[in-house]
């Protein structure tokens, strides 16, 4: 039962990873709709009729068509992206609201058509011939997919779309809503979130926004102020490594909105997410009180991100809650801590639990034990180096921060190389080396062979950054 059980958790995550996968690469694309609409609607910052004529096409149309591509694209590279968004635009045309449900389902499906298509087709293509199969293929397909997607998908996904809504606004109605964090809270400690958030909020809040101006759907699992009360109690009333690292944790988690380095200190003290989801629930509860909400996704879920896509007149309620949340959980978790027996937290357990949840080592939490032994270069070393990129499973939050921090060492040694963070599915061919946590290092060796690979326990604090300076400054 237990294998089973860690196989169906392992399946979830998968299935948020590849949600999430579709979603944040184009989060810009949402901050740029949400800035856009703070600006220029006529009840924005600064009414504009011709740039507010932006807002919607870029709901009904960009944001989906970026969707679909992007889950085209992870299924089969550029030709399985074009072909998504082709048949994205069959759900967009087939609908009335804006397909980001539609575009998350017939973007892969459309990628693993073609796929399936080159796979049957292309070794039999005479020489000559292959431009004329690729571009004819792809659009044949991409044509069937989008009349299927009109008749058929669309009107389908639509009305799943409804009920979806419907089931939303009537748990907001009935006041329900703060509930809501019974599930979000565990799921964030248990790497589900990317599944909730941007799957099921996400998509829907869009929505609200775009007929709102806002929507409370986007700071039910974005809101920094429950992670927050977590690390102050550890501060205050911690013991040992936790208690000396949480500080560091707490501006990470704050500041640069990387909620996952305070997932180990719950899993230390599993009484804690009673903290976390109390804190969850006075947040949405305040949220609610207020009528408070967000016009556009906050990804990373910083401070600075929340106040950006905050609504106009929703600062009052939005500041409140996080301040709430951070003071509820702050004082359950205190309570918790004082009361707590043992003579010190053993943070390694901990982190040791997460990596086990989350079914590889967490980067982030690996900053905490800086104990961790680092493990070799198992490729050949390359010796004309022009590009390092960093790889994770989204590509962005801890693999940001360990190009930042080679960055700052890479220009402290005066080394003219291109560092950049990349998520592993969409590696750049002319990568020289691409450095990766010790368990996705097979991953990223089978998208990219030719390159060098460097496997780290931890992007914040490796040994590999200073031999690898060394060895560039030669």
């Amino acid at each position: 039962m237990m294998a089973e059980s860690k196989g169906i958790r392992a399946k979830v995550q998968r299935f948020g990873s590849y949600l999430s996968g579709m979603i944040m690469p184009n989060i810009g694309a949402f901050i740029a709709w949400g800035i856009i609409t703070a600006l220029f609607i006529p009840d924005g910052w600064w009414p504009n009729e011709d740039l507010a004529a932006l807002v919607d096409p870029m709901i009904k149309y960009l944001l989906p068509l970026l969707i679909g591509f992007s889950g085209g694209r992870m299924v089969y590279d550029i030709r399985g992206g074009v072909v998504g968004a082709i048949a994205t635009m069959g759900v967009i045309v087939g609908s009335d609201i804006p397909m980001f449900l539609g575009a998350m389902l017939i973007g892969p499906l459309a990628g693993y058509c073609i796929k399936q298509i080159d796979r049957l087709f292309l070794d039999k293509i005479g020489s000559g011939f292959e431009m004329l199969y690729n571009n004819f293929s792809s659009g044949i397909l991409g044509a069937i997919l989008a009349g299927i997607a009109v008749k058929i998908i669309g009107p389908v996904v639509e009305g799943l779309n409804n009920v979806l809504a419907s089931g939303v606004d009537f748990i907001i109605n009935a006041g329900l809503l703060p509930l809501a964090n019974i599930i979000i809270e565990p799921a964030k400690v248990l790497f589900l979130n990317n599944a909730i958030n941007h799957g099921i909020l996400s998509p829907i809040g869009v929505e609200q926004a775009s007929e709102s101006g806002k929507s409370v759907l986007f700071l039910l699992e974005a809101n920094p102020g429950v992670g927050l009360g977590i690390l102050l109690a550890f501060i205050v009333f911690g013991k040992g490594a936790a208690k000396s690292s949480a500080s560091g944790a707490a501006v990470i988690q704050f500041l640069g909105g990387i909620h996952e380095i305070y997932f180990p200190y719950i899993l230390m003290k599993p009484m804690l997410i009673l903290a976390a989801i109390a804190g969850g629930v006075s947040g949405v509860f305040t949220l609610t009180l207020f009528d408070a909400g967000l016009r556009a996704p906050a990804s990373p879920g910083s401070i600075f991100a929340v106040l950006a896509m905050t609504a106009q007149d929703s600062y009052i309620g939005v500041i409140l809650a996080v301040i709430v949340s951070a003071a509820v959980t702050f004082a359950i978790a205190s309570v918790i801590l004082k009361t707590d027996k043992s003579k010190a937290d053993d943070l390694s357990d901990a982190t040791a639990k997460m990596e086990e949840l989350k079914g590889k080592k967490s980067s982030i939490a690996g900053s905490l034990n800086k104990s961790d032994a680092e493990s070799e270069t198992a490729t050949t070393v390359k010796t004309d180096v022009h590009k390092v990129i960093f790889a994770c499973d989204a590509g962005m939050g801890s693999s940001a921060m360990g190009a930042s921090i080679l960055k700052n060492k890479f220009k402290q040694a005066n080394i003219d190389v291109f560092v950049k963070n990349s998520a592993i599915n969409e590696l750049p061919s002319d990568a020289d080396i691409v450095i990766t946590q010790k368990e996705l290092t097979e991953r990223a060796k089978a998208k990219l062979p030719g390159a060098e690979h460097i496997s780290v326990e931890n992007f914040l604090n490796s040994p590999k950054y200073e031999e690898l300076v060394e060895r560039l400054k030669k």
